[in-house]
């Protein structure tokens, strides 16, 4: 899965909304304190607006404030109101596609990424990042031994690395890399 900058600066947007509740956060502390460039924070807090997120007022007393509690808000929504559905192949829902032959079975592949990503994504809120309270669930994904570490991109001879088109995964490899170059799963 590929994390976009708009989806990171989406998540910080927010969390650093809910650290300030009940108060009001402006444009300029969140720009400061969250080092996003300004302009990409308006981008990110309209579409946050219109997800129905945030709400936002103008004025000296004005600034961001979340739509409902962060308790209510998570990482999955936010992600949908950025970025639009979790997992989607060639932009259509892992449900409504389908492979011919040997590759039937990918579908079923796609749907169960679909069903982690959500596992996870869907059950951390913005309040639990703000007050660096995340569920127990998490931890325990976090304690694999293979969690941390970063699995090599496939090389060919020599250490040089491979053209997306050559990076394909052989049916009887357990070499722990799935490097697909579809960032929108």
């Amino acid at each position: 899965m590929h994390i976009t900058a708009k989806v990171d600066y989406a998540v910080r947007t927010l969390v650093e909304i809910a650290k300030a509740q009940p108060d009001s956060v402006k444009a300029d502390t969140i720009v400061v304190a969250q080092d996003i460039p300004p302009k990409v924070l308006e981008s990110v807090v309209a579409d946050l607006r219109r997800g129905g997120l945030v709400t936002s007022r103008r004025g000296p007393d004005g600034g961001y404030r979340l739509a409902r509690p962060a308790t209510e808000i998570s990482i999955a929504e936010v992600i949908r109101a950025v970025e639009g559905p979790l997992a989607s192949v060639r932009g259509q829902r892992p449900e409504d596609v389908s492979y011919p032959g040997a590759a039937e079975p990918l579908q079923r592949v796609w749907i169960g990424l679909r069903v982690n990503i959500r596992a996870v994504l869907e059950r951390v809120t913005i309040a639990d990042i703000a007050h660096d309270l995340l569920p127990p669930f998490l931890d325990e994904l976090l304690h694999d031994p293979h969690a941390w570490n970063r699995k090599p991109r496939p090389t060919a001879p020599g250490g040089i690395a491979l053209p997306a088109e050559e990076r394909v995964v052989p049916a009887d490899s357990d070499s722990g890399w799935r490097d697909l170059d579809t960032p929108d799963i």
